[in-house]
Formats: structure tokens, sequence, C-alpha cells
């Protein structure tokens, strides 16, 4: 890579304590094929060779971190993370802006997302970086979509036309998600996920097609589906 070239890095938001896994350990840290979910998830950037660096924001009170393989990998910086994702986020951007160039990227990553292909990852990297905003990892919907009234019952069936599932990473200029994220977070706006933040901003991120297997662990449910998808790429059949 040329000294002029972008830089890439990865920011993951890891502070949650996982509530609806209803156990005492956090999600991040619950064991999938022998190891917790977050080292699975921080080997997918580690072993990349265009990442330059990881920063992981953690619950002030986080005692598992320094159990993990990674806690003294060089490559990964850790900081305090706030109350909600989107305060940790900033936390880290604070933390990266004076460290990146103006062009460096900057990829957002449920630290709870251990199924990340290689492949997607890479196509992120390229399409997302040709285009003016940066983008996201996505799937389209492909089950029919119901809105639901106060009382539980149909309202109206939602056409899913051009309806995605937003996944992570979700790739942007530092500066510009963070200048998009801060003025979200000051004007008290709603912000789901990075992208929602880049979109209040006037923004319009691409969208780049993943494997619906990038599943998020949050329910006690998708343990059992998480190991199916990283065993079966480990045989060569994702």
């Amino acid at each position: 890579m040329s000294a002029d070239a972008p830089r890439y890095w990865v920011a993951i938001p890891a502070a949650g304590i996982g509530s609806r896994m209803r156990g005492a350990v956090p999600k991040q840290y619950l064991r999938l094929l022998g190891r917790p979910v977050i080292e699975h998830t921080l080997a997918i950037f580690l072993d990349h060779p265009r990442i330059h660096g990881i920063v992981l924001a953690l619950h002030p009170q986080d005692s598992e971190w320094p159990r993990c393989e990674y806690a003294d990998e060089s490559r990964v910086t850790t900081l305090p993370g706030g109350d909600a994702r989107a305060d940790s986020v900033l936390a880290m951007l604070d933390w990266l802006l004076p460290r990146a160039a103006p062009g460096d990227w900057v990829l957002v990553h449920d630290a709870a997302r251990p199924c990340l292909l290689r492949e997607d990852l890479d196509r992120l990297l390229t399409r997302a970086a040709a285009h003016s905003v940066g983008g996201l990892l996505g799937a389209p919907v492909v089950d029919t979509v119901k809105r639901a009234d106060a009382a539980g019952e149909v309202a109206e069936t939602v056409s899913r036309e051009r309806l995605w599932h937003a996944l992570t990473p979700q790739m942007f200029r530092v500066g510009m998600l963070h200048a998009a994220l801060s003025d979200a977070l000051a004007r008290g706006l709603a912000v789901t996920d990075d992208a929602s933040a880049m979109e209040l901003a006037g923004h319009r991120p691409l969208l780049v097609e993943g494997s619906r297997s990038n599943l998020k662990i949050t329910r006690p449910d998708d343990l059992p589906l998480a190991t199916f998808f990283l065993t079966s790429q480990a045989n060569g059949e994702s």
C-alpha cells in the first residue's frame, strides 16, 4: 500500500450486556466452537491484509476481555463505550479522528456478528471505496412483511420491493461519519445504525449485497445457527 493510499480501520461497539440472551455473560463472550464470539469476529479483520487497526469499545466494568486471545494484540485498541451503541461508535470515532488521514475509511461492525464471509468483506471494501459516500452490507428482504397495529393484529402487508435488511460492516470516511453521527446525537435524533446517521446528514450510502449467514447473535437460538454457518465455512461449504 502506498503512503498516500487510504487506510482501513475497524470500529467494534462491544459495550452491551446482551439482555435478550437471558444470561449472565454478554453475548459477545458466549462460547462458540470453543472460543468467545468476539474472537471469531476479530479474527475476520485481523486476518485481512488491508485492515490497519481495530478499535473496540467495551463496557467500563468488562471483566471478560482480559481473558480473550486478542487482549494483548497490538493492532487492537480498547476504550470505554457509552450507554447506547451510537455513543460507543462516537467514542471510537473521537479516538480515530486525530489519528486517521482525511481519506481513511472506518468499517463499523457488530461484535456479535462472527460469521462475516471474507468475500463479502472484500466486496464491500472494493465497492464502497469507489462510492462517494461509502456503503454497507445488506440482504434483500425475501419474506412477506406485515405491519402490526397496537393490538398485535395485522394492519397491512408491506411491499418488500426494494426493502433490505441492513447488515454490518458499514463503511464510511472517518470524518464524514464523525460529523454525521455527532450532529444526529446533538439533535436528539434516533440513530439505529451508522448508515442512518449518514442518511440523516443527507447522504445516500450504497447497499452491497452480502450473505444472510452474516447473522447477529441476539437470542439463544442464534448460537446453534452461528455454529452451523462457521462450521460450513471451515469446511468450504459457504
